[in-house]
């Protein structure tokens, strides 16, 4: 059974978006972007995923859920996952305040599979960014994400930008994990209709990529977020360089 969980490597992500991705952090801190965008934030929700997922030649399912909350100047989000078998897989966290560049962590908590919890703090006093598993620091620039925020920075940013969240766009961000931090990159490939669960049905979506650098040992993420939800991630797809993977879809919506 141990030999599945290599999915604890990633499928805490966040929307479980990446929460849980391996790094290859060479040159990372002296990349850096810094983008301010106008960032419109969708409403607070709860969203229910179902996974499958196929890990060294065993299929296996399960659920995610994720709770976004937003609203007074801050911001919350609290998601785990679960399969059949072996129960919570992953359980993370980011939380922290809003300002002129969109979410703005104070702290973000990755719990895996069978592994002790560790975090990355944001010091915005300081403009530092720290981890309780490692030395290595970061400065605060601006605009930085963790693995759990970005993808509601990613949609805030494409609701504030419709006309330009085009295919062939890219949207470059920083982002921090539990040990470390880097670059992403995410493309804008162009709409498709995805089938969601069955109380939501088929949706029409736009489908955004990211990919790893070359050399990298990282994960091939795709989300497909919908306009016509308030553009929360219907479908989101991990992809190992071994081409093992990890795939959400949106099964129930609760709005709050």
């Amino acid at each position: 059974m141990n030999k599945m969980w290599k999915l604890a490597g990633f499928a805490g992500t966040g929307i479980l978006l990446a929460a849980t991705m391996a790094v290859n952090n060479a040159g990372a801190a002296d990349e850096h972007p810094v983008h301010q965008r106008p960032v419109n934030l969708p409403p607070s929700v709860d969203l229910l995923y179902s996974i499958s997922a196929r890990q060294r030649g065993f299929s296996l399912s399960g659920d995610a859920t994720l709770s976004w909350r937003q609203g007074e100047g801050k911001y919350t989000i609290n998601t785990d996952s679960r399969v059949a078998l072996l129960g919570k897989l992953t359980e993370n966290r980011s939380q922290g305040t809003i300002d002129s560049y969109g979410l703005a962590p104070s702290e973000y908590y990755d719990k895996r599979f069978r592994k002790d919890p560790v975090t990355a703090t944001f010091d915005r006093e300081a403009k530092t960014i720290s981890f309780s598993d490692g030395s290595k620091t970061y400065p605060i620039k601006g605009g930085e994400q963790d693995r759990v925020s970005i993808s509601w920075q990613l949609v805030g940013v494409a609701r504030a930008a419709r006309d330009k969240f085009k295919p062939g766009s890219e949207w470059d961000f920083f982002v921090v994990g539990p040990r470390d931090a880097d670059p992403w990159t995410f493309h804008v490939i162009g709409r498709e209709k995805i089938q969601a669960g069955a109380a939501i049905g088929t949706v029409d979506t736009i489908h955004v990529l990211r990919e790893p650098p070359p050399g990298s040992k990282d994960q091939t993420l795709d989300i497909w977020l919908a306009p016509s939800l308030e553009w929360y991630p219907v479908k989101l797809r991990f992809v190992d360089n071994d081409r093992d993977y990890v795939e959400q879809t949106l099964e129930k919506v609760t709005r709050k």
